[in-house]
């Protein structure tokens, strides 16, 4: 069978003969930048908001998220041998007959209620909202021109950007959303496979013959498959007869992070620019966020980066944020890096920001049944050490097919809140000192450098600052009752007044060459991670 990625695309992105088309310009802001690295750096500079928001929250949520089982559903239900295969199989039947467009049918979101959920993140104390824009999953969670798989016409029948945004600005809070396609076309080429040993050995699975005639009489009736499967650009060849073969198969062709455009598909690329252009034009965000190394697709990421600063230059007045990873200290000027489920190892000089879960970036219901979340004192043990290095975090909670939260997220939120009340005033707003802190526990810098997470000590502090006063937060409660800091010492400055955050009552304190200690009350405040605030002369 030929298939064909034509349909809806040729249409909707105007092709002519020539397979050719062109971005709308008519209505483009001035140029102030232009679509290079050097221009990007030469003219960018992180906006004020998000130095001072210091915490976002962010929910992946999408059909991925309906069965319940984890990250990057869509790719690896149709891998033989591998754990989500084989969940697959025997809970919903074999991919040939059940794939991952029927997910789609399936996602209705019936129970989100985004206000009761952005009270949640605000307790928290999120500053910043990120919504995802889409996943690798190719569908559009807003109500996009160029792109008909989108949520407005299938699953929920709703526009989950807009609705969040609108929502998000009544508050006054900051908006962002993530962009993740342009993997998509490397992503869902295992959906154009088939199993290479088994009772259905050699059976294509569904995305290899779904054509528009397949949808007559279900929720994606009238669209072409091909168009959310990305069509096939590696298609396992028949005769493959094991496993193992197979997976080699793949590996070689998309083992690795691909962040190059597709070979032979330029419409691909076209479909992304202008979905990429018609989200930021719709609902002006404050912050993109790229799931990608650099940025995405060569130089179509520079052009929607690029226009993305003008435009938002023209709409507000103001610098966006946008993010890309494993930067070099050359784009870190140019962009903002963002580290994925990592830490940084020192005090960075351009503002950064970590993004992380509490669990499985799509919901996993084992991680709520076996209770084994990230807890609360974790995330703002993270979030301390990211602040006093110049970083934000970015928080994900991942949501229920149904859009609802468990209770274990819900308890995790009110814990953050709780702390925030108290711990929050040395964070937002704040800014750097001189060295970020000091202690015995090191964390490594780099993406993916968080499993088995940190055990922090009562010697690990951290240090911020903001209004003249240097804040110093010990990441666990001192077992003797002494806060100590060695780099408080005489030489740091005089330090006059020390106050526990949550309490208003002066400590007592003893600055000497060897540092600062500081006798806590017995009531505590907080439950982890006490804040101290100082003030004197030199200090800051």
């Amino acid at each position: 069978m030929t298939l064909s990625r034509r349909g809806l695309l040729g249409t909707s992105l105007g092709l002519g003969a020539a397979g050719c088309t062109t971005l709308p310009t008519a209505a483009s802001p001035p140029a102030r930048f232009q679509p290079t690295w050097d221009s990007l750096i030469a003219g960018y500079q992180t906006p004020d908001w998000f130095r001072d928001a210091k915490f976002g929250i962010w929910f992946h949520w999408g059909p991925q998220c309906v069965p319940e089982f984890g990250d990057w559903y869509g790719r690896q239900m149709y891998i033989q041998g591998n754990p989500f295969y084989e969940h697959h199989v025997k809970t919903y039947g074999h991919p040939s007959d059940f794939g991952f467009i029927d997910f789609i049918d399936m996602w209705k979101g019936e129970n989100w209620d985004p206000d009761a959920l952005l009270d949640l993140y605000q307790a928290a104390g999120a500053r910043y909202i990120m919504v995802m824009a889409n996943h690798h999953d190719n569908l559009d969670l807003f109500d996009s021109r160029h792109h008909a798989w989108n949520s407005t016409r299938v699953g929920p029948k709703r526009d989950i950007v807009g609705t969040v945004e609108k929502k998000v600005r009544e508050r006054g809070l900051r908006f962002a959303v993530s962009n993740h396609s342009a993997h998509a076309w490397h992503w869902y080429q295992t959906a154009y496979g088939y199993d290479a040993e088994g009772q259905k050995k050699g059976v294509r699975y569904d995305a290899y013959g779904l054509t528009t005639a397949d949808g007559a009489g279900k929720g994606w009736e009238g669209l072409d498959p091909q168009e959310l499967y990305v069509g096939p650009s590696f298609v396992p060849p028949d005769g493959i007869d094991s496993i193992a073969a197979m997976n080699a198969w793949h590996d070689a062709r998309d083992g690795q992070w691909i962040e190059t455009p597709p070979p032979n598909d330029p419409a691909f690329v076209r479909s992304w620019e202008l979905r990429q252009r018609d989200l930021v034009d719709r609902y002006k965000p404050d912050m993109v966020y790229f799931d990608n190394y650099g940025l995405p697709l060569g130089q179509s990421g520079l052009d929607a980066t690029a226009y993305f600063y003008n435009a938002s230059l023209a709409w507000r007045g103001e610098m966006p944020v946008v993010n890309g990873k494993r930067l070099d200290e050359r784009q870190r000027k140019g962009i903002t890096d963002t580290v994925e489920r990592g830490f940084s190892d020192a005090l960075r000089a351009e503002p950064w920001q970590t993004d992380t879960c509490i669990g499985d970036w799509h919901y996993n219901r084992a991680r709520y049944t076996s209770h084994y979340y990230v807890p609360a004192k974790s995330v703002v043990q993270r979030l301390i050490d990211t602040v006093s290095k110049n970083g934000n975090l970015m928080l994900n909670v991942p949501l229920r097919g149904d859009g609802t939260i468990d209770s274990d997220e819900r308890a995790i939120l009110d814990g953050i809140a709780k702390w925030m009340t108290v711990g929050g005033e040395g964070l937002f707003e704040s800014r750097p000192w001189k060295i970020y802190g000091e202690g015995p526990t090191q964390v490594g810098g780099g993406m993916h450098g968080e499993s088995g997470g940190v055990v922090w000590t009562a010697q690990d502090v951290r240090f911020t600052s903001k209004g003249g006063a240097l804040y110093a937060y010990a990441m666990e409660w001192p077992e003797d009752g002494r806060m100590v800091i060695p780099a408080l010492g005489n030489s740091a400055g005089r330090v006059d007044r020390v106050e526990l955050l949550g309490s208003a009552d002066a400590l007592w304190f003893e600055q000497t060459a060897a540092g600062l200690t500081i006798t806590l009350p017995s009531g505590r405040p907080v439950d982890f991670a006490p804040g101290v605030k100082t003030r004197g002369s030199g200090l800051v």
